[in-house]
């Protein structure tokens, strides 16, 4: 996890998370281990495509939910 004075701030899921600037909506998906998931990331209540996931930057601020298909019956 980055330091304070090297990180960025932002909402995951409803709660404070710090992440490395620079970081893309894929890197964090990669960070919480949820690549090659059925997901769905949303950015200040955008959906993200997941074709778009890489060329999406995070910014100070941003509100983000990540949801993952869950199986059952």
């Amino acid at each position: 996890m980055p330091t304070p004075n090297e990180s960025i701030q932002l909402t995951l899921n409803g709660e404070a998370y710090a992440i490395a600037p620079d970081l893309t909506a894929a890197d964090l998906v990669a960070q919480l281990g949820l690549s090659g998931r059925r997901i769905a990331v949303e950015i200040n209540e955008q959906i993200v495509p997941k074709s778009q996931l890489a060329a999406t930057a995070l910014a100070e601020g941003d509100q983000v939910e990540v949801v993952h298909a869950i199986g059952g019956g």
